[in-house]
């Protein structure tokens, strides 16, 4: 089988590749020509959607990222292909980044960051804990059942939300669906975002919901830009409502220089750094999660993260 791979592979991925199928034939090309993508029986990475039309011989696409976003569309994915997602690559490095913003928030952590830029010995005042704080986990796949973990240990009560109610897992104190996101916001002090980018979650952080959250309470989105109306996130800062918010997404990315949001006091923003290849573990973890659906292909056997075309989702 010709495998293409669109996504950046280590030597060692490749030797780890070449030690486990040395029948089949690899090539390593981040911008392949349409003739490429045409000869090509498996994709492992995020190719790019217009050139979709062209994989008439594709099997399999196993993306690099946990999210969907344009390869749910059934008229430009090929017909005979399965779609394969990297949920459980991400879990560790999101959830410590949520922590990390999360806890610089409580701290003030950014604040005296700026102090010290300005020679400025100054007490900003009271803080806040994790510890004894009620925190919204928006989203409790992997990602969100890390976090979930972590705020549990450090003495958080727990609500998660999930798109289907099955078992309340035990680091979880009460679990729902997006049908009670309205009942919980003016119940806890975060709010934590995780939901891929589905026409279910467009714009689902609006003037309403930022409104109906508690006051000073803090805000963190490392799922998708588009789940938040900007404007009205930028509102509920400004006015005080919401003590702060860290955003690792943005609706437009890279997030335009006009944007008045890079501006905001207590808004902070990473350019989507969360993920990606900055932790080790996650590259090494969407890796190996190739090399099992490939095995699985070649051997008949079910794909592990097929997608749900119906729902962005993992089946």
């Amino acid at each position: 089988m010709n495998i293409l791979v669109v996504m950046p592979f280590k030597q060692k991925h490749k030797q780890l590749m070449q030690e486990n199928f040395p029948n089949e034939n690899f090539i390593y090309e981040r911008n392949p020509s349409k003739d490429l993508v045409t000869s090509a029986d498996v994709i492992i990475g995020n190719v790019k959607t217009d050139l979709l039309k062209f994989a008439t011989n594709l099997k399999l696409l196993q993306l690099n990222s946990a999210g969907t976003d344009g390869y749910c569309d059934e008229s430009i994915f090929p017909k005979n292909a399965v779609l394969t997602n990297a949920t459980g690559a991400y879990g560790l490095a999101l959830s410590e980044y949520m922590l990390a913003v999360l806890m610089a928030m409580q701290k003030k952590l950014y604040k005296y960051h700026d102090n010290q830029k300005q020679n400025l010995w100054h007490d900003e005042g009271e803080v806040t804990s994790i510890c004894n704080s009620v925190i919204l986990v928006v989203g409790l796949g992997d990602i969100g059942s890390n976090f979930a973990k972590k705020v549990k240990a450090l003495g958080a009560k727990v609500i998660g939300i999930k798109r289907r109610i099955i078992d309340k897992p035990e680091y979880v104190d009460e679990l729902g669906t997006l049908d009670n996101l309205k009942e919980y916001l003016p119940k806890v002090d975060v709010v934590v975002n995780i939901l891929p980018g589905t026409k279910a979650t467009y714009h689902l952080f609006d003037k309403e919901k930022f409104s109906l959250m508690k006051d000073k309470a803090f805000f963190v989105n490392a799922g998708r830009g588009n789940a938040v109306v900007e404007d009205d996130l930028i509102e509920a800062v400004e006015s005080g409502h919401l003590a702060g918010a860290a955003v690792d997404v943005t609706e437009i990315e890279p997030l335009p220089k006009e944007s008045r949001m890079w501006q905001v006091e207590n808004i902070h923003i990473t350019p989507h750094t969360a993920g990606q290849y900055h932790l080790a573990a996650t590259h090494d973890n969407i890796v190996n999660i190739a090399k099992e659906n490939l095995s699985r292909l070649l051997t008949g056997k079910d794909l592990i993260n097929q997608v749900d075309f119906t729902t962005g989702y993992k089946k």
